[in-house]
């Protein structure tokens, strides 16, 4: 490299360059790992626009268009650059829609995509800043203000498809029976149109992991706590509670498993804290949905595991040399 001399005009070698780290760059840009992630997620997006039709496409649509101008908007008011050209806003909006059923109002879209960018991501400071997923925060805030609205029970009800955690949920095991698994995994059941359609999102998963955009410890770990659990209370009661395979298929576990959990703000990096962050998290979703009001509770599992996340990174190996 060459700079200009000020005393002759000329060009002289540029012997040394001041400049901040990182010095060496990977090639992966945050853009190329957004797009990795909606290339992942548009399996199932296809899948729900074949069995809601314009109902699923309608809500995606929305809730991008929300998250892209909800984000340009803050991005102005806080006087920076517009941060929407790094894909990160369209991949909230459709975290967001795949959790809501097809049928659910426009409004409901537009208040959780709204505040789960302003209120989950921009108030921090914008991507990476943010201490839980972001997606959670407007999906969460609408499931507890206004649950019957984004119910899929009450929203999706021109079918003959049924919700298992519903029915898992008042009438026991015998409640279930009717439920294959090859329906589950193929998404025939009543939930989010997007992370309802199992078999896709774990396609779409597998490809995270192949392309090394998510660590596979963490959805690994999140389905172990899962099946443990579950595990646990069906020996000791298989007549009122399901088998693990059961609740790995059926509400959010596979899609926050490798879609939610993942998030690079909020998951920790270091392999043994991976591991206790998955675990809690899969264990949380079976104790909210055995004991709590909620039929599956995934999302508010996840968002409890990532306030711990502070703590988990404390379990880090000992520098060496150290006793």
């Amino acid at each position: 490299m060459k700079s200009g001399n000020p005393e002759t005009g000329g060009m002289v070698p540029c012997l040394l360059i001041g400049e901040s780290a990182p010095h060496i760059h990977c090639g992966r840009t945050i853009r190329g790992l957004m797009l990795d992630i909606i290339i992942a997620m548009l399996p199932s997006a296809v899948l729900a626009i074949v069995y809601w039709g314009v109902d699923a496409l309608r809500v995606m649509a929305l809730a991008v268009a929300v998250a892209v101008l909800a984000e340009a908007a803050c991005c102005r008011l806080m006087g920076r650059k517009s941060s929407i050209d790094d894909l990160n806003a369209v991949v909230v909006g459709l975290l967001v829609a795949f959790m809501l059923p097809a049928g659910v109002a426009w409004w409901a879209v537009v208040v959780g995509v709204g505040l789960s960018i302003c209120l989950g991501k921009m108030v921090f400071g914008g991507i990476g800043a943010n201490p839980v997923p972001a997606a959670l925060v407007g999906y969460a805030a609408i499931s507890v203000c206004w649950g019957i609205h984004v119910d899929p029970d009450t929203v999706q009800l021109a079918t003959s498809w049924s919700d298992p955690l519903t029915k898992l949920k008042f009438f026991g095991a015998a409640g279930i029976e009717k439920f294959g698994y090859a329906d589950l995994l193929f998404g025939r059941q009543i939930g989010g149109l997007g992370s309802a359609n199992v078999g896709m999102i774990l396609l779409g998963g597998l490809y995270l992991v192949a392309r090394r955009t998510v660590r596979w410890q963490i959805p690994l770990a999140f389905l172990l706590g899962t099946a443990v659990v579950s595990g646990l209370f069906y020996m000791a009661a298989p007549e009122t509670y399901a088998p693990p395979l059961f609740h790995l298929l059926t509400g959010g576990v596979m899609f926050a498993a490798f879609f939610i959990a993942t998030d690079y703000a909020c998951s920790p990096s270091r392999t043994a804290a991976m591991f206790l962050y998955g675990v809690l998290g899969g264990a949380l979703v079976v104790l909210i949905r055995v004991y709590g009001m909620h039929v599956d509770g995934t999302a508010f599992a996840v968002l409890l595991a990532s306030l711990v996340v502070p703590y988990c990174v404390l379990l880090r190996p000992k520098p060496f040399g150290v006793k």
